[in-house]
């Protein structure tokens, strides 16, 4: 005869390799969790010191997923810096019109951005990364030339218009290192509608070629 024998409990499933506990993996949410945790881990920590499996971790992934999304560290890095200079992105957008007055738009604009401390800081944050490291520079030149610098030079009508773009980008960063990061007086602290009156006519004249 055969004994009776009541099977045991099943065994509790695995949770799937990669799969954070209270976040669906596959999801548009697990996605924007990481790739938050990147954009700290990089800001944070740079460029250099920061790896895949720091970011997993701070998203609370198995390593494995954040390659699923992203690829490779310096794949997930242009994510990243896509994150943290989607409001320089649009200014193509926002400062083109006519060619007059076109200097003080961008002036305004571009430096604006950097006023405002959360936007500030992160943007900090990746040239850091930019300057100490060259594949993070790579990453971040291709990106910035690809969707903006490329993007404004089309839009001109003069003479070398790539290298006209580049000095104008010059200047304007040299504006916002001297007063934000090097914090140099009088620039530090002087207004900043003075300091959009002053450099816009510098602009005017490598965007238009005449100064118009």
């Amino acid at each position: 005869m055969t004994p009776d024998v009541t099977p045991g409990p099943a065994p509790a499933p695995k949770r799937s390799r990669g799969r954070p506990a209270g976040v669906r993996a596959g999801t548009a949410e697990t996605r924007e969790r990481i790739l938050a945790a990147a954009r700290t881990e990089f800001a944070d920590r740079g460029y250099d010191k920061t790896s895949m499996r720091s970011i997993a971790k701070a998203a609370g992934v198995d390593p494995a997923l954040v390659h699923h999304y992203f690829g490779t560290k310096e794949q997930t890095f242009g994510a990243a810096i896509e994150l943290t200079f989607a409001p320089a992105f649009a200014g193509p957008d926002a400062v083109f019109g006519a060619p007059e007055g076109i200097g003080e738009r961008v002036a305004r604009f571009m430096l604006g951005i950097w006023e405002s401390t959360p936007t500030r800081e992160p943007i900090l944050a990746v040239l850091r990364s930019a300057f100490t490291n060259e594949s993070a520079a790579e990453v971040f030149r291709s990106m910035l030339t690809r969707r903006i610098l490329a993007r404004v030079a089309g839009e001109l009508d003069v003479p070398e218009p790539e290298l006209r773009v580049q000095l104008a980008a010059a200047q304007l960063l040299g504006v916002a290192v001297l007063r934000h990061v090097l914090k140099v007086e009088p620039i530090a602290s002087a207004d900043f509608d003075d300091v959009v009156a002053m450099i816009a006519p510098t602009l005017q004249g490598y965007l238009t070629a005449g100064g118009a």
